[in-house]
C-alpha cells in the first residue's frame, strides 16, 4: 500500500510546466544594442557571399521602383521608398536569421543554408506576417504620395534641382517634411513594435504570428528606451545605406538582419522545454524527362 501522507492530507498533483508558455521578457541596456551589432558584424564577415544572394534585391528592387513607380517622375517618391525598407527588412532577412542561429549553434552557416528557413514549421506564419508588413509599406507609400500632392499638387518636378528647391525654400516644403516624417514615424512605430522581435521568435520557437507579435509587443513596453533607440539606430543605418543609390543596403540589411538575431538572444530568455524541429521532407528531384508523367503522380508508382 502507499505510504499515507501526514496528516492524511491528499497530496495535489503539480501541474507539469507548460511547454508552450509565453516567453520570459528580459531587460537590456544600451551597451545590448552594441553587442548585438558587433556580433552581428561578426556573422556578416563570416558568411558575406550571402550579401549577394539575399540583399542584392534591394538595390534593384530601388532602381525599378524609381522608374516604375505611378509612371512618371518618382523623386518625391525616393525618400519615401528608401525609408520604407525599415517595414520590410525584418521580413526579407528570414535567411540572415537562419545563418546565425546556424553559427550560434555551431552547424554549418552558408549562404545556401540560408535558404533552409523555408522548411521551418512557422514559414507560414512567417508569410503571413511579411504581408501584413507588406501592406503596411505599400500604404505608407501611397499615403507619402498623397502628402506631396496635398503640398505641390500633381505637377512633376523638372529635375533634382527643382525638386531640392521645392522641398527646401518654400513653405509648402518645409510642411510637406514635418509632416512626412511624423506620419513615417508612426509607421516605423507600428512596424517596430510588431516586428522587432517576432520572425527570430517564429523561427526559434516555431511561435504563430499572433503570438509572436505579442510578444514583440512586450519587448518594446519592457524596454521602450533600448527599442527606440534600435528603431532609431536602424533608421540611420538604413538611410545611410540608401544613398549611393540604395547600394549599400547590401552591407547594412545583412548586418542589421545578423544583429536582430543576437538582439532577440539577448531580450527573450532560452526556453526550458524547446521543441524538437521537423524540418519539411525535400522533395524529391525529378528530370525533365518526367514531364508530363510528373504532374500525375498517381500513376508513377510501379510504372502505371
Amino acid at each position: 500500500m502507499p505510504t499515507p501522507y501526514p496528516g492524511n492530507v491528499t497530496p495535489v498533483a503539480q501541474p507539469e510546466q507548460d511547454s508552450g508558455a509565453a516567453p520570459i521578457v528580459r531587460s537590456i541596456e544600451l551597451s545590448d544594442l552594441n553587442d548585438a551589432l558587433r556580433r552581428g558584424w561578426d556573422d556578416f564577415k563570416a558568411v558575406p557571399s550571402h550579401a549577394i544572394i539575399l540583399c542584392i534585391i534591394y538595390p534593384v528592387l530601388g532602381l525599378v521602383l524609381a522608374r516604375t513607380v505611378l509612371g512618371y517622375s518618382v523623386l518625391p517618391l525616393l525618400f519615401p521608398l528608401a525609408a520604407g525598407f525599415a517595414l520590410l527588412g525584418p521580413f526579407a532577412a528570414l535567411g540572415l536569421y537562419e545563418l546565425s542561429r546556424r553559427r550560434e549553434a555551431g552547424e554549418p552557416a552558408s549562404a545556401w543554408d540560408a535558404a533552409e528557413v523555408v522548411r521551418s514549421p512557422s514559414f507560414g506564419a512567417m508569410l503571413g506576417l511579411g504581408t501584413l508588413l507588406l501592406a503596411l509599406f505599400v500604404t505608407w507609400v501611397a499615403t507619402a504620395q498623397a502628402i506631396y500632392v496635398a503640398a505641390f499638387g500633381y505637377a512633376a518636378a523638372a529635375g533634382i534641382p527643382d525638386f531640392a528647391e521645392r522641398v527646401l525654400t518654400t513653405s509648402q516644403g518645409w510642411w510637406l517634411i514635418v509632416v512626412g516624417c511624423g506620419v513615417g514615424f508612426l509607421f516605423a512605430v507600428v512596424a517596430l513594435c510588431i516586428s522587432v522581435v517576432s520572425f527570430p521568435l517564429m523561427l526559434d520557437r516555431h511561435a504563430g504570428a499572433g503570438d509572436a507579435m505579442v510578444t514583440s509587443l512586450r519587448v518594446v513596453a519592457r524596454n521602450p528606451i533600448p527599442m527606440a533607440a534600435w528603431g532609431l539606430i536602424v533608421a540611420v543605418l538604413l538611410f545611410l545605406g540608401s544613398l549611393p543609390l540604395f547600394l549599400g543596403l547590401a552591407v547594412v540589411i545583412p548586418l542589421l538582419g545578423h544583429a536582430t538575431w543576437h538582439l532577440y538572444r539577448k531580450v527573450i530568455a532560452p526556453d526550458p522545454n524547446p521543441r524538437p524541429f521537423t524540418p519539411r521532407p525535400p522533395r524529391e528531384r525529378r528530370s525533365a524527362a518526367d514531364f508530363p508523367a510528373a504532374l500525375f503522380p498517381w500513376r508513377r508508382k510501379d510504372g502505371q
